[in-house]
């Protein structure tokens, strides 16, 4: 669009296949650094001199969630330099920040374009911004929207109020659900690795004890990767889809639960389908494996979570992961003096 005599890009309210398709794959953890959009300002809708000035991150997630959640809202869209960051995480980073904020404004040459002195700022930007410094230097003053985009409309039509529910976030489960991926992935990535190497070794182990390699790779080995694969879909799946239900405060300590409970059950079924038997030693092994892979993943989601603080994570932190890998080591030797003794290595 043209206004003033400058040419604004103008972007649209829906979403295209490609935008959705882009934002399935991110979330998947395809492409995450690079799915952003050119810092700067845009116009949605047929935007005025009147129009408001909504402020996002140039993450492209950020970008499509507002303009998807804005219809019928005309306005400009002032985007910041976030490196593919998202607000909140932006913000925390100082990459959503009072100087950047200042610079786009000043940039954008809003003064020429609007009739009034306003940006309206995500709440959770906030971490970042200095409103007084804003003002400032550029001479706009500072609003916080709502928490939520979707809220938007009706905060603009409240005369830019928000009402007590907008200020707040709400974390169910399918913003729960929606981080998932980009946990279970890169975690995919490395268990893989682990669990092949756990296979060879339950192999080879058995082959030292003169029992056939095969036999060894499918009972001890599959079992064993079994226990690693238990304590990566407890800490990166169950853990936040059951977050509000697991007994305790700290992260690690919810995925250690989440472990020795459901993952504990389930490599208790696959040992019995495997070798008929439990053994004690190796299945105790394998349960400390779990709980200490899960305990330790469960602890990424603090960053998402809205009721964790950057000293509660550091403090949880120095006393959670020395125990996980104390746990992990000990559950390794455990396991593998279970298929030592088993298979005749300790007469």
């Amino acid at each position: 669009m043209e206004l003033n005599g400058r040419k604004i890009p103008r972007v649209d309210h829906a979403l295209t296949g490609a935008d959705r398709l882009g934002a399935f794959k991110v979330r998947w953890g395809i492409g995450r650094y690079d799915y952003l959009v050119v810092p700067g300002l845009y116009a949605i809708g047929d935007p005025g001199p009147g129009s408001p000035v909504l402020v996002t991150a140039n993450y492209k997630l950020s970008f499509d969630t507002l303009r998807e959640n804005i219809v019928g809202v005309d306005a400009f869209i002032l985007v910041l330099e976030t490196m593919g960051i998202n607000v909140w995480c932006a913000a925390g980073k100082g990459t959503f920040g009072t100087q950047e904020l200042s610079n786009r404004i000043s940039s954008a040459d809003l003064a020429s374009l609007v009739s009034h002195r306003q940006v309206i700022v995500p709440q959770l930007g906030a971490p970042g911004v200095s409103a007084h410094m804003v003002k400032k230097s550029t001479g706009f003053g500072v609003k916080w929207g709502p928490v939520e985009a979707r809220d938007i409309p009706d905060y603009l039509e409240a005369g830019k109020r928000a009402t007590e529910v907008m200020r707040r976030k709400f974390f169910p489960i399918g913003d729960r659900a929606d981080l998932v991926p980009m946990e279970l992935v890169p975690s995919l990535k490395y268990g893989v690795t682990i669990m092949i190497a756990l296979v060879a070794l339950g192999g080879l182990v058995s082959v030292i004890n003169d029992m056939s390699f095969i036999e060894g790779l499918i009972s001890n080995g599959v079992l064993a990767a079994v226990g690693v694969f238990t304590g990566i879909v407890c800490g990166t799946i169950l853990v936040p889809l059951l977050l509000p239900i697991i007994p305790g405060r700290a992260f690690a300590a919810k995925g250690a639960w989440t472990a020795a409970t459901l993952g504990l059950g389930l490599l208790i079924i696959t040992t019995y389908l495997l070798k008929g038997a439990l053994p004690l030693l190796e299945l105790a092994g394998l349960a400390l494996l779990s709980v200490a892979i899960s305990s330790f993943l469960a602890m990424n989601f603090t960053g998402s979570s809205t009721y964790t603080s950057l000293s509660g994570v550091e403090k949880e932190m120095k006393v959670a992961v020395p125990l996980q890998a104390g746990a992990f080591v000990i559950g390794l030797f455990m396991w593998g003096g279970g298929i030592f003794i088993l298979s005749g290595g300790g007469s």
